[in-house]
């Protein structure tokens, strides 16, 4: 059997604000089909140089009050960083609420505007302890 993993597809309410918020994270836009008849907009962003990994952002004009609230059987996005404390940072400064902090780092967890769970690994072996993240509680859920 061939498979391949193509990409991963998430719906949003905001296009703009939730492309900002894939940019903070370093992702760029690598396609987009605007869909006049259906009224929907398909926005692919990926890590540079990694186009074969996107995350399809699904945006329906007319607003998805009629679509079934099933989002909760959906995991999570995850994605690798070079260093856990610097992303979180960043994160954090632009108002993102870092909800499962780097305490170990290693592993942290923060939410899209759509609520959507993103889980930031650190890549290779785990960073010190470092200060405020080896205090600092949890927030919300993930």
């Amino acid at each position: 059997m061939d498979i391949r993993y193509l990409h991963t597809m998430v719906r949003v309410k905001d296009l703009e604000q939730s492309m900002a918020f894939f940019r903070l994270l370093g992702l760029e836009e690598t396609r987009r089909i605007d869909n006049e008849k259906g009224r929907f907009s398909l926005v692919f962003m990926a890590p540079p140089g990694q186009p074969e990994c996107p995350v399809e952002l699904t945006y329906n004009w007319d607003g998805d009050d009629g679509l079934p609230s099933d989002s909760r059987h959906f995991g999570h996005l995850a994605y690798r960083v070079g260093n856990i404390y610097e992303m979180c940072r960043r994160l954090q400064d632009a108002g993102v609420t870092i909800n499962r902090p780097p305490r170990d780092g290693h592993m942290a967890f923060v939410r899209s505007p759509d609520n959507i769970s993103i889980e930031l690994l650190q890549q290779g072996d785990s960073l010190p302890p470092q200060e405020p993240w080896a205090s600092m509680d949890n927030t919300g859920h993930w």
